[in-house]
């Protein structure tokens, strides 16, 4: 298909008011059609518009006169994306925006992918690297419970419903990452499968999980290795790691008598580990 005959991306440029103070929810209907998102970050909140909003901003100021824009910016979509965002072929899953979503082909997985202004689009070799341990488990273990822990997008919860996972925890603190995720699971017909909970990843029970997924902080994975229900999860991809931290990581796991099946590396900088079995295979002997 002509590339002049494909939907018209919804992003081109984004517009970013930075301001002192968080935006509510609530607060968020005033800003117009062309609001795309709000990420709030400790005490200020990012506003994105697809278009220049000052008056919508302007309104929203006098509606709260707490907050205070500090920095304002433009930028192309593609640039806060980190990349051009397009059919992305990872091993057996294809990654494709709905507005490209024509160039579906059979004999992949597809995911349907609306990232917005959230990280997560599978350009950064973690998310790539976590779809590849997704795809070699499946080989030799059917996962059916599994907790996506930091989803930001959901690409990963939705990787794990389209290769068979009965029930996926999605779960991320932060509010745009959230609806960002439920927007996905929409997207891919997933809403059945896929829970998504705005909250804190250390507050999960991890009792009937057989495949956690934690693509996040490294002084959230070891906080998440001091918990016992989570160190008595069958599967666990760890990833978001630098070479230290995957040196302690592994370390760690070593202590707690967790096996490491495998790992992934880009460049040697960014590391993927796949780790456990070890209950799995007692069960089974």
């Amino acid at each position: 298909m002509s590339s002049q005959m494909h939907k018209q991306s919804p992003y081109d440029r984004l517009h970013i008011y930075l301001l002192n103070g968080t935006v509510d929810r609530e607060d968020e209907s005033s800003l117009g059609d062309e609001f795309v998102g709000n990420w709030v970050e400790g005490e200020t909140s990012f506003l994105f518009f697809t278009a220049a909003a000052d008056a919508n901003v302007s309104r929203l100021l006098g509606m709260r006169p707490g907050l205070k824009v500090i920095d304002e910016c433009r930028m192309a979509y593609d640039q806060w994306q980190g990349g051009v965002v397009y059919p992305l072929h990872i091993g057996e899953f294809v990654i494709i925006p709905p507005w490209r979503a024509e160039d579906a082909k059979g004999g992949e997985k597809t995911i349907i992918l609306d990232p917005g202004v959230v990280f997560g689009n599978g350009l950064h070799p973690t998310t790539r690297d976590c779809l590849h341990a997704l795809s070699f488990l499946r080989r030799s273990f059917q996962f059916r419970q599994v907790a996506d822990l930091g989803t930001g997008t959901g690409v990963l919860a939705v990787a794990c419903g389209l290769v068979g996972a009965e029930k996926v925890l999605a779960l991320d603190l932060n509010p745009l990452c959230a609806r960002t995720a439920l927007g996905n699971a929409d997207l891919n017909r997933l809403r059945q499968v896929i829970e998504v909970v705005e909250g804190n990843v250390l507050d999960v029970s991890f009792e009937k999980i057989d495949l956690a997924i934690a693509n996040i902080h490294y002084d959230v994975v070891n906080q998440l290795l001091d918990k016992g229900d989570f160190r008595q999860v069958p599967w666990i991809i760890i990833s978001g790691l630098m070479r230290s931290q995957a040196r302690e990581v592994k370390h760690k796991l070593k202590t707690y008598e967790i096996p490491v099946m495998r790992e992934w590396d880009h460049e040697m900088t960014w590391y993927t580990i796949l780790a456990g079995g070890k209950r799995v295979h007692n069960a089974e002997g």
